[in-house]
């Protein structure tokens, strides 16, 4: 008797969480509901199935899908390079190959962007010391600054929205 209690309880588990709400993979996975219809818009997920209430049910395979976009966030890749990645394998393709060549020519970009950060560092530490040599000069506002002529740019800023507008998608 209790063995059949415990299969039932058991069938009855497997059942709720082969259909998880989603709020209950979000709960589960740590990103937020908004996300995951973001990621489900963008075709990382793929459609859910609808209860006849119309709630979105994932299968459990989402959590597992989940954790891949994550770990090829933080390894770099951005959401179309990781749609790519993911529709690659889904037609049976090696995705492999193109993901060393990803990361390769993302290797060449960040050594390319500390050449060029350590030669904007050292003309901006050599304008400080003219500028601690000189001490105060008159502008408009400050004709330090009006009066440098640096020859480097600064490398591009991060480009990340300002909090009040970032919008949580992991």
């Amino acid at each position: 008797m209790r063995a059949a209690i415990r299969q039932n309880y058991s069938e009855q588990t497997v059942a709720k969480h082969s259909s998880l709400k989603i709020g209950e993979v979000s709960q589960l996975s740590g990103i937020g509901i908004e996300a995951l219809r973001f990621y489900e818009r963008s075709g990382l997920l793929g459609k859910p199935h609808r209860s006849m209430s119309g709630y979105r049910l994932y299968d459990e395979g989402v959590l597992e899908r989940l954790s891949f976009i994550k770990k090829a966030q933080t390894l770099g890749f951005s959401l179309d390079e990781i749609g790519r990645i993911i529709k690659d394998a889904s037609n049976g393709a090696s995705p492999c190959d193109d993901v060393r060549e990803i990361v390769r020519r993302r290797l060449t970009e960040l050594d390319e962007r500390m050449r060029e950060m350590r030669r904007y560092r050292k003309e901006l530490a050599q304008t400080l010391e003219e500028w601690d040599k000189v001490g105060r000069a008159p502008g408009h506002i400050c004709g330090l600054i009006e009066a440098s002529e640096l020859e480097n740019t600064p490398p591009p800023a991060p480009r990340v929205a300002p909090k009040s507008r970032r919008k949580k998608v992991g």
